[in-house]
């Protein structure tokens, strides 16, 4: 007889531990970076996002941004589908941007986060702080991503 896996992370835990592991860190703009995972954990909660994507937005950079390492996913305590998620979002160095967002249409679930991510990035009031060039560079980016990934309208 195996032993019982243990429980998965509540949401709460899942929002404390993201918010640790990336304090002290800040976006673009200089802001806390734990406001634009709350923001994206939001947008996917508002958009009827299921418990496992509220889970995987809280986590959604974690790995990309080198704030836990694939083997901690691996083993963390979350189901198989917010794991999927989480991988599913997260950009790979020199990663084409056709290969990325094919990922990411084809793990279920994973849309809604990348949504509500790139909602939050491309908001007209947290680009307003950035510098002409970046501004530009990023709106197109964001533009093309949503393109790319079927999304439609702001």
């Amino acid at each position: 007889m195996e032993p019982a896996a243990p429980p998965l992370l509540s949401l709460a835990e899942v929002e404390a531990l993201a918010r640790r592991v990336h304090s002290g860190q800040t976006d673009k703009a200089g802001r806390p970076y734990a406001e634009h995972l709350a923001a994206v954990a939001a947008g996917v909660r508002e958009r009827g996002g299921s418990e496992e994507q509220i889970a995987a937005a809280w986590l959604h950079d974690a790995v990309e941004d080198g704030a836990l390492s694939r083997e901690w996913l691996a083993g963390a305590a979350l189901s198989v589908a917010a794991k999927a998620m989480i991988l599913a979002v997260t950009k790979q160095a020199d990663e084409p941007v056709e290969e990325y967002t094919a990922r990411i249409l084809a793990t279920p679930g994973a849309l809604l986060i990348k949504e509500s991510d790139l909602a939050h990035n491309a908001d007209p009031e947290r680009l307003a702080v950035l510098d002409a060039p970046t501004r530009q560079r990023l709106t197109e980016k964001y533009a093309r991503v949503r393109a790319l990934l079927g999304l439609t309208g702001p």
